[in-house]
């Protein structure tokens, strides 16, 4: 609704958005980041899925219609007219350690962990050795109407404690957040998805990146620092934070860089997982989407990829609920869950002669659940598919392949995804152990996206770091 808002007011044409209670900042800091900070906004009383037909139609007469007419007819205030963002180096907070990190709490600018303080010799330092232009600008943040710069991304490396060798990982995905296919406005949607970074190549381990036991616990300083900086970016460049953009209702911890294990991936002749969005075998990449939830699959017993892959399958099919709506309804085809093995269990179908390519294809004969489920995920427990569809009448229009329609029995099984690819494979953690981990993604709200990472030093510094722009 907002998209069209500012589509149609970017062509003369007075709007209003009607919006959801409790989403009126988020409405406004969307608005304010096309450059509308007068979007006029409707509110509905009360959730649209927890009232009557009845109810929210009296709602709507006793307390929306007025505010329609009034945003067509009335002038509307600028949302914090007054609120400007310092320069990108002023000087925003001084005392001791502990006085900088108690003003960063209190401001926002800190998830509540203690931060180190992004001094201007501290960010200056941190780029130095880099080569890149501090000004440099890699597109905006559309949610706030910020550039990203950078700078600002240094700022928000120093204080989640990365090192400079980090930074062009930091840049590949900074510029993944600003390309439009990623689409990072969904950073704060309700469900509360968070992104994950899976980091391959050639260089990961001599930078310190953890892709073995824990691969996936903070502990490890690479893969934390990194994983929180960019819980800081989205934080102080995004704006999402419960005042603005965040609407999670529950939400996650920041989660830190999967690494894959680049030795094992070499030894069984498996492509990483940035091979599946054009990546070369010894291309340092980073790849990222957003995923809702994510379960073990604890002590996978078996000796044969016969043994194994139904209780993979059961894994992927248990973590996967609401997220179908992504095969059919929200977006159409993409679901992709993410299924990390450990190396031994990657070691089991690499000596039976399996490829990756051959594990999904089992995955998607297995991992499945009864259409009648699959319908009333996509229809009768959500407002987002229109008529309640059955999987035939979809087949039918074209809307998904022949596979989801083999039959009209309502008990038949049908697949999670649309086609074996869609299942994203990846090898990490304690190479003596047979667990493997799943997580749900959330579609294109955050859409696997990936960037090549350029570890060279940089030459398109234009300009010195004394010559500070705004």
């Amino acid at each position: 609704m907002l998209r069209a808002a500012i589509a149609a007011e970017r062509c003369g044409i007075p709007s209003v958005s009607i919006v959801c209670e409790g989403f009126e900042r988020q409405a406004a800091a969307t608005g304010r980041g096309h450059g509308f900070d007068d979007l006029a906004l409707a509110v509905t009383t009360g959730h649209v899925d927890a009232q009557s037909a009845d109810d929210m139609m009296t709602n709507f007469l006793n307390h929306t219609v007025d505010q329609v007419i009034r945003g067509l007819t009335e002038s509307t205030p600028a949302a914090d007219a007054d609120h400007q963002d310092p320069s990108a180096t002023d000087t925003v907070a001084t005392g001791t350690i502990d006085e900088i990190n108690r003003r960063f709490v209190d401001e926002g600018w800190s998830e509540g962990l203690p931060i180190l303080p992004p001094t201007s010799d501290r960010v200056e330092a941190f780029l130095s050795v880099t080569g890149h232009d501090p000004w440099k600008t890699l597109g905006v943040a559309t949610s706030s109407g910020r550039d990203l710069t950078v700078w600002s991304i240094a700022v928000n490396a120093v204080m989640a404690g990365c090192e400079p060798t980090h930074l062009p990982i930091l840049i590949a995905v900074a510029e993944i957040l600003a390309d439009a296919e990623y689409g990072a406005e969904h950073s704060g949607n309700t469900t509360g998805a968070d992104a994950l970074m899976i980091l391959n190549g050639p260089t990961a381990a001599g930078l310190g990146f953890n892709a073995g036991q824990g691969a996936m616990r903070d502990g490890t300083h690479a893969n934390t620092s990194v994983g929180r900086w960019l819980r800081l970016y989205l934080r102080n460049v995004y704006d999402f934070t419960a005042d603005e953009h965040d609407k999670a209702t529950f939400g996650n911890t920041f989660r830190v860089v999967l690494t894959e294990d680049q030795a094992t991936l070499s030894e069984l002749g498996w492509p990483p997982v940035s091979a599946d969005f054009g990546f070369g075998i010894d291309d340092d990449v980073v790849t990222m989407a957003r995923y809702n939830s994510g379960a073990i699959i604890g002590s996978v017993y078996g000796s044969t990829p016969a043994e194994i892959v139904p209780y993979l399958s059961d894994g992927l099919t248990r973590i996967t609920g609401w997220d179908l709506t992504h095969v059919y309804g929200l977006g159409h085809g993409q679901y992709r869950p993410l299924l990390v093995l450990s190396p031994i269990l990657a070691r089991t179908f690499a000596t039976a002669g399996w490829a990756k390519n051959d594990l999904r294809a089992d995955l998607f004969r297995h991992a499945r659940i009864s259409a009648h489920r699959f319908e009333r995920l996509i229809g009768e427990w959500t407002n987002l598919t229109a008529g309640r569809p059955t999987l035939v009448d979809l087949v039918a229009e074209g809307h998904l392949p022949a596979v989801f329609a083999e039959s009209a029995d309502p008990e038949r099984l049908v697949p999670i995804v649309t086609a074996p690819e869609q299942f994203i494979i990846a090898v990490a953690g304690d190479p003596n152990r047979t667990n493997a981990y799943v997580l749900s993604n959330d579609g294109p709200h955050g859409d696997y996206t990936a960037r090549r990472i350029d570890h060279t030093r940089s030459k398109d510094l234009s300009c010195g770091l004394g010559d500070h722009h705004n």
